[in-house]
C-alpha cells in the first residue's frame, strides 16, 4: 500500500494545469470548424469572446460562424457591435455584412455596406469580390451604384478619367485633375507622368520639364519619365543632353507591352526608326497587342521611314482591311505611289490620322465648326494650343480663328489665359475676345494691357459711346453676316472698328439709321479694300440688295469722316 500511494503522488506531480483562456476555446472552435460541426464552433468562439471580449477577432469569427449557419442578422449584429463599439478600424466588416445583406436579399442594405468598405477601407483586401458584388447589385437594382471614391485605389479612378481627358485632347481638364491627384499623391509617378504631358500638349514647356524632372528625381529609370524627357529635350533643342539619353534608350529591350509601345512611339518620334521598327514588329507578334489597327499604321511609318517599303505597303493594307472607314490607309497607299512616281520620299509623321495641313485644306467646309474628327483630335488640339503660345504673329492670328471653331471649354480658357499673356500682341487679343464674345462669354474678363490688368466685357461692343442702341448692332450684324465667313474673323474685327469709329467721331450727331443695308454695304466695301481684295460697288451694291450710287454714297459718307485707311488700323476700342 505504501509504495502504491507514492506511485500516485508521482503521477500527480506530472499533470499539467489546464489553461482555460481564449486561446484554448479558439483552436477548439478551429477543430470543429475542420469536423464541420458549426454548432460546437460557435460555442466556443462565443467561450473566447467572453474570456477577451475587446478583441475584434474573436467577435468577427463568431459573426463568420453565425453567417454560415445562416443566421446572417445575428451575424450583422455582432459585426455593427465591432465596428460602433470595439474597433472602427476593422473597415472588412463592412464586406461581411454586405454579403450578409445580399444573402438576406437586402440589396439596399448591401449596397450601403460595400460602399462603406470601397470608401472607408484602405488595403483593398477584398477589392475584387467587391467589385463582383457591385456588379451583382447594379443588376438587381437595375441602376448604377452612388460609389464615389474607392480608398485603397484613391487616385486611380480620377487618374483613369485624367488620362481618358488627354486622349480626347481636353488637356486643360486633365491637367486640373492631374495636379490635383499629385498633390494628395506625390509618389504617383503615372500622374506626374501624364501631367508633364498636359502641360506639354498646351505648350507650357517650362512646366512640362519640371514635372518630369519630378518623375526622375523619385525613380531615375522611369521609363516613361525617359521617354518624355527625351521627346521634351527635342523640342527644347537640347542636342547634348538629348544624345546621352538617346543612346540610353537604344539598348533598352522592355518586357511589358506597355512600356514596349511607349518605346517604340517615342523612338520613331526621335527619328530612330530602325528601333522603332524593331519594338513595332516585336508588338505585331503579340496576340494580345495586334487586335490595335493603329498599330499596323505605326509599323507601316516605321517600315517606310527605314526604306522597308513593300512591307510598309502591305502593312497599310492590312490596316485598310482592319479600318476600312478612316481613309488614312489609303491616303498613304496614294502618298507612296506619288513619291514613287517623282522618286521622291520624305518622312512620315506616326500619329494616326491624315496629316494636320490635309485636314485643314479647305477651311470653307467648316463655316459651321469643325467635324468631330477633327474638334476632338488630340494631336490637332495640342497643335493649336501650341502654336498659340509659339506661333509667330500670323499663325497665332489663324489659330485663333480656328479655336472659334472648335468653340468648347477648353478654347474658352485657353484664350482667358492668352489675353494675360505680357507679352502677347494687342490686336492678337482683340481678337481673342471677339472670339471669346461669339463663345457667349459674357462678363468682365482680365486683360493685360499697357503694363496694368484691366477688365473686359466682350458683349459690349461699343464701349467708348455712352449708349449702344439696337440700329447700330443691326448695321454690324448685316455686314457681318453679308460677308459669309464664319472663319474671317480679321474681316469681322475690321468692319466693328470701322463702325465704332465712325460712331464715336460723329457722337452725338449720328445720322438716321434708316437704310442699314446702304451703312453695311459701306462698311463691306471700305474693309474689303483695306484688306486688298478685289471689289467693287456693283458686286457689294448687289450683296445688299441695293443700287452701286448708294453702296458709293455711304461709303464715301465714312471714308470722309474716319479716313478709314488710317483709322481701321487701330485697335478695337474694347477697354472701357
Amino acid at each position: 500500500m505504501k509504495e502504491n500511494k507514492v506511485q500516485i503522488e508521482g503521477m500527480q506531480a506530472n499533470v499539467l494545469p489546464l489553461s482555460m483562456d481564449a486561446n484554448f476555446f479558439f483552436e477548439r472552435a478551429v477543430s470543429s470548424l475542420d469536423r464541420n460541426r458549426y454548432d460546437k464552433a460557435l460555442k466556443y468562439f462565443r467561450k473566447a469572446v467572453e474570456y477577451e471580449p475587446g478583441n475584434p477577432v474573436n467577435h468577427c469569427n463568431m459573426a463568420g460562424i453565425l453567417s454560415e449557419m445562416g443566421d446572417y442578422e445575428a451575424s450583422n449584429a455582432v459585426l455593427s457591435a465591432i465596428l460602433q463599439d470595439i474597433d472602427p478600424s476593422m473597415t472588412e466588416c463592412y464586406f461581411y455584412m454586405a454579403n450578409n445583406y445580399a444573402n438576406m436579399e437586402q440589396f439596399e442594405a448591401a449596397e450601403e455596406a460595400l460602399i462603406s468598405y470601397l470608401e472607408e477601407d484602405e488595403g483593398g483586401q477584398f477589392l475584387a469580390e467587391a467589385e463582383e458584388m457591385m456588379d451583382l447589385l447594379q443588376y438587381e437594382l437595375q441602376r448604377p451604384t452612388k460609389l464615389k471614391s474607392v480608398k485603397s485605389r484613391e487616385g486611380m479612378i480620377e487618374h483613369d478619367l485624367a488620362r481618358e481627358l488627354l486622349e480626347e485632347g481636353k488637356f486643360v481638364q486633365a491637367v486640373k485633375l492631374l495636379e490635383d491627384i499629385v498633390a494628395k499623391h506625390p509618389d504617383f509617378l503615372a500622374a506626374r507622368n501624364n501631367l508633364a504631358l498636359g502641360y506639354y500638349y498646351q505648350g507650357l514647356f517650362p512646366e512640362a520639364m519640371d514635372a518630369i524632372h519630378g518623375v526622375l528625381e523619385q525613380d531615375a529609370s522611369n521609363l516613361h519619365g525617359l521617354c518624355n524627357l527625351s521627346v521634351f529635350l527635342q523640342r527644347e533643342g537640347n542636342v547634348e543632353e538629348l544624345d546621352k539619353l538617346r543612346k540610353l534608350l537604344r539598348i533598352v529591350v522592355p518586357f511589358h507591352q506597355e512600356h514596349l509601345f511607349k518605346l517604340a512611339t517615342t523612338m520613331g518620334i526621335l527619328g530612330e526608326h530602325e528601333a522603332a521598327y524593331t519594338h513595332f514588329r516585336r508588338l505585331l507578334k503579340d496576340q494580345e497587342a495586334n487586335g490595335d489597327h493603329t498599330l499596323y499604321h505605326y509599323a507601316a511609318v516605321a517600315a517606310y521611314n527605314t526604306g522597308r517599303c513593300s512591307v510598309a505597303r502591305a502593312l497599310w493594307q492590312q490596316l485598310k482591311r482592319l479600318d476600312p472607314g478612316s481613309g488614312i490607309s489609303s491616303f498613304y497607299l496614294n502618298r507612296m505611289d506619288d513619291y514613287e512616281l517623282h522618286g521622291q520620299y520624305p518622312p512620315i509623321s506616326y500619329h494616326y490620322n491624315l496629316p494636320f495641313e490635309e485636314q485643314l485644306r479647305h477651311p470653307e467646309k467648316w463655316e459651321n465648326g469643325f467635324p468631330p474628327e477633327i474638334r476632338d483630335n488630340p494631336l490637332i488640339r495640342s497643335s493649336f494650343f501650341w502654336a498659340l503660345r509659339h506661333g509667330d504673329h500670323h499663325t497665332k492670328l489663324q489659330v485663333i480663328q480656328a479655336l472659334r471653331l472648335i468653340a468648347d471649354r477648353e478654347v474658352e480658357e485657353a484664350l482667358l489665359a492668352f489675353l494675360l499673356v505680357p507679352e502677347e500682341d494687342v490686336y492678337l487679343k482683340d481678337m481673342a475676345v471677339l472670339v471669346l464674345r461669339s463663345l457667349g462669354v459674357k462678363g468682365p474678363v482680365p486683360v493685360w494691357k499697357d503694363g496694368t490688368t484691366t477688365l473686359v466685357d466682350p458683349s459690349q461692343i461699343g464701349s467708348s459711346l455712352p449708349v449702344w442702341r439696337s440700329e447700330w448692332q443691326a448695321v454690324i450684324d448685316l455686314a457681318v453676316k453679308r460677308i459669309g465667313k464664319i472663319s474671317d474673323l480679321q474681316l469681322q474685327h475690321d468692319i466693328e472698328t470701322l463702325w465704332v469709329d465712325f460712331l464715336t467721331r460723329l457722337y452725338p450727331d449720328i445720322p438716321a439709321m434708316a437704310h442699314i443695308e446702304g451703312w453695311a454695304a459701306a462698311l463691306d466695301y471700305l474693309t474689303a479694300k483695306k484688306h486688298c481684295k478685289a471689289i467693287t460697288y456693283e458686286e457689294v451694291a448687289k450683296r445688299y440688295g441695293i443700287s452701286a450710287s448708294t453702296a458709293s454714297k455711304y461709303a464715301r459718307r465714312v471714308n470722309q469722316v474716319c479716313n478709314s485707311e488710317e483709322s481701321t488700323n487701330r485697335t478695337f476700342p474694347f477697354v472701357q
